[in-house]
C-alpha cells in the first residue's frame, strides 16, 4: 500500500492503552496512537506548549485511568477524542492529529 506506513495490529489496541511509533527512524517515539470510544486516533507526538515529548516513560501518554492523554513534562492534560488540552500552560491549543487509516486489522500512518 503506497503511501501508507504500517504502525500495529488494531488488535494491540485496547481502552486506555497507547502506544508510541518511530515511523520515520528518529531513534524515537515520534508519534502515538490509542483506542479512545472505540475510534483509532493517532497524534504526533509533541507537547503544543513546548514541543517536548509527552511521555515519561515508553508507551506511557496516558493518565492512569487512561480518560486523559498527560504530557509528564509540565502537566498538561488533553482530551483523547481531539487532542484538545483542557488543563495546563497550553490551555486550548490541541495535540497534532495525523492522517491514518484502519484496514487489514492494522493501523496504518497516511503520508
Amino acid at each position: 500500500m503506497a503511501g501508507l506506513t504500517r504502525l500495529c495490529a488494531l488488535a494491540e489496541l485496547s481502552e486506555g492503552v497507547s502506544r508510541g511509533f518511530d515511523p520515520w527512524g528518529a531513534g524515537h517515539d515520534q508519534v502515538f496512537a490509542l483506542l479512545h470510544q472505540g475510534q483509532v486516533r493517532v497524534y504526533r507526538n509533541s507537547c503544543p506548549h513546548l514541543d517536548v515529548p509527552l511521555e515519561y516513560r515508553k508507551d506511557r501518554y496516558l493518565s492512569a485511568d487512561g480518560a486523559w492523554i498527560i504530557c509528564y513534562a509540565h502537566g498538561a492534560r488533553f482530551d483523547p477524542a481531539d487532542g484538545r488540552c483542557v488543563y495546563g500552560p497550553c490551555l486550548d491549543e490541541h495535540l497534532r492529529a495525523l492522517p491514518h487509516r484502519v484496514e487489514d486489522a492494522a493501523v496504518w500512518l497516511e503520508g
